[in-house]
């Protein structure tokens, strides 16, 4: 059989001192893409991910099979193929071992065929004498990813998943998120928030030992090349409440690209593609975390220190209310709801300013009498910002109107509404209670993927579902008729998953007014 090529360590890790805490050496190093490193808790085995490798159940076309080396007490073993009880034709990783290290968490869920099975999430196999059991799916509600690998860890405790997915309400192209397990069952994902999340990409997450901090890579931030690692720390137990996020900063980052930093009681791992002979390739370093650990510490004290003295830092919101259709200032009340309500009222000219916390999550309604309210969302988490502008434009109340309810969402191919769109809801309940005389339209869109006729129905359903929660909010249904239009009626082109998103959307018009 052909074997990876590596680089054996000539000294046990002991032998490496200073040098090794000031440079990170060589694990593992083949002309293949390294990824997803994991030591066993008795620290005699490394479990990876090699993409693409000929030895892989579908060869050189394969994501991603999970590889193994063994610890000989001077050096690791020339890696070998994992098997095929833990792998198939799907992306395999490792996301993290039991404790006691006699079970194995994955990174997919696997068919009774031996091939990938066509469910999504995370799944676990036990150790026996004979070697790892057939992986058994483990279920966590809503979970969804499109994109065509996973990445994660399980801490020791089998109790906190964290993973790097494109899901149903990412930010940008993957997010980070974690999945909490209570009483036997594993939570909904919860997206951690824009102080971690951007844009772009956050990749690779993983935890410290306290569960406390995260550490991840990511593109969106100024560092030292395309991918850093950046480590945060938890403000609180929401999981959406962070410091903001610190560069790991050399020997680790490097003009390279640094993706799954795996923090360890000896040696943390990473994988990097500087002077590498392939793609990305296992590095080791000592005490690389401590100092960041530090930093991170003195941050929340200072936050804390804030917090407890009664200076809970503020962001001053302004800008304008506008007609949409003359373009001129109006006077208009300017609603931010969190724990509390705060709340402002523009000037003639459409001009307001607002001072409100800014760790928190807001849901916005502007309200002006013979307009459409209209509804915003705004996450900030952050203790940097200090101004914000924000401008709105409200619809006049006419016959006719077309208003995009852009936060009212669904899960995947359903009828479930997403969590934060039942604020938005809200706002158009205010806005037909406020104003009894007006009748309106629903109208469902979906983009063109998929069939034509599938999209029609599940538009119809899906204003049909819009429509018993206002009357379960005390609409009369006769107010309200309603019509799906599947991908009929594009705003925008479907050739991109943006424009797409434009295409997916509630709309409802005015129909009488």
């Amino acid at each position: 059989m052909k074997l990876l090529s590596i680089f054996l360590l000539l000294l046990a890790i002991e032998s490496f001192g200073q040098q090794a805490a000031s440079s990170p050496f060589r694990l593992v190093n083949s002309p293949y893409d390294e990824q997803s490193p994991v030591i066993t808790p008795d620290g005699k085995a490394l479990y990876f991910t090699v993409a693409k490798h000929p030895e892989n159940t579908k060869g050189k076309k394969d994501l991603g099979d999970i590889w193994v080396s063994l610890w000989m007490g001077n050096g690791w073993t020339a890696p070998i193929h994992g098997g095929n009880v833990i792998n198939d034709e799907a992306y395999n990783a490792v996301a993290g071992f039991s404790a006691d290290g006699n079970q194995l968490f994955l990174l997919s869920h696997y068919g009774s065929n031996g091939n990938a099975a066509s469910t999504q999430g995370i799944s676990v196999s036990k150790k026996t004498d004979a070697g790892w059991t057939t992986p058994e799916n483990i279920v966590i509600p809503y979970f969804f990813n499109r994109s065509s690998t996973l990445s994660g860890m399980i801490n020791t405790a089998g109790n906190i998943f964290l993973f790097a997915a494109d899901s149903y309400n990412t930010k940008g192209v993957e997010d980070i998120y974690v999945s909490l397990k209570k009483g036997g069952k594993w939570s909904e994902p919860i997206n951690l928030g824009s102080t971690i999340n951007s844009p772009l990409q956050e990749l690779s997450p993983s935890l410290s030992e306290d569960g406390r901090s995260i550490y991840f890579a990511s593109n969106a931030r100024k560092g030292y090349g395309g991918f850093d690692i950046y480590v945060s720390t938890r403000l609180d137990d929401s999981w959406t409440s962070w410091t903001a996020p610190l560069n790991m900063e050399q020997p680790l980052n490097s003009e390279a690209r640094e993706l799954f930093y795996r923090p360890g009681k000896r040696i943390d791992l990473f994988t990097t593609t500087r002077n590498s002979d392939g793609y990305g390739d296992i590095r080791g370093l000592i005490d690389s975390v401590q100092q960041k650990q530090t930093d991170t510490l003195i941050k929340i004290l200072e936050v804390k220190h804030d917090l407890l003295a009664g200076r809970e830092k503020k962001v001053v919101i302004s800008g304008t209310v506008k007609n949409s259709k003359s373009g001129t200032g109006m006077r208009a009340k300017i609603i931010f709801k969190a724990d509390s309500l705060y709340a402002a009222f523009s000037a003639a000219d459409g001009s307001y300013s607002l001072t409100i916390p800014a760790t928190k999550v807001y849901n916005i309604e502007i309200q002006a009498p013979h307009f459409v309210n209209l509804s915003e969302r705004l996450d900030i988490h952050t203790f940097e910002l200090k101004t914000l502008e924000m401008n709105f434009s409200l619809q006049p109340i006419e016959v006719g109107a077309v208003v995009n309810l852009k936060n009212i969402l669904f899960y995947m191919g359903t009828t479930n509404l997403l969590e934060e769109s039942y604020p938005e809801l809200d706002v158009v309940v205010d806005f037909l209670k406020d104003n009894p005389k007006i009748e309106i339209e629903l109208e469902g869109h979906t983009d063109n993927r998929g069939d034509a006729k599938k999209n029609i129905i599940l538009s119809k359903q899906r204003v049909e579902r819009i429509k018993s929660y206002l009357v379960s909010k005390g609409i009369k249904a006769r107010k309200i008729k309603g019509k799906g239009f599947g991908g009929s009626r594009p705003v925008a082109t479907n050739d991109s998953e943006e424009a797409r998103k434009l295409n997916r959307r509630v709309e409802f018009v005015i129909v009488k007014d």
